[in-house]
């Protein structure tokens, strides 16, 4: 499952540099999939839905710092446990229930994000 910021959030900063998908974007950005990943440009999201990469999305939250679920992959392929969570001096970085994923779905997401 993808990590959710929850509102006890400090907006501290320590998760923004830690995540490898670029996932995490401070209160009120605009955000999307292309930002540091390899996807540009009309791609299918992995549950087949079509985006274009580049466009610009609004932001989850205005108050506090947020994950994109759809670009989260609890840093499978990357580390051994989400580094944001692992960083996160209030502990506010936690399973989202929302979006409840495989360990294998989220590598293909990784594959996907990374074009590996």
């Amino acid at each position: 499952m993808a990590i959710i910021i929850t509102d006890e959030c400090i907006n501290c900063d320590a998760c923004l540099v830690e995540c490898p998908n670029n996932a995490i974007y401070e209160p009120d950005q605009e955000w999307a999939y292309s930002d540091e990943t390899q996807l540009s440009g009309t791609v299918n999201l992995p549950n087949g839905d079509e985006v274009d990469a580049d466009a610009m999305n609004e932001p989850v939250s205005d108050e506090f710092y947020f994950i994109v679920p759809e670009k989260c992959t609890e840093c499978k392929g990357f580390h051994d446990e989400p580094q944001c969570a692992s960083v996160c001096p209030v502990d506010c970085c936690v399973p989202d229930e929302n979006h409840v994923e495989t360990e294998d779905a989220l590598l293909k997401k990784k594959a996907w994000l990374h074009a590996e």
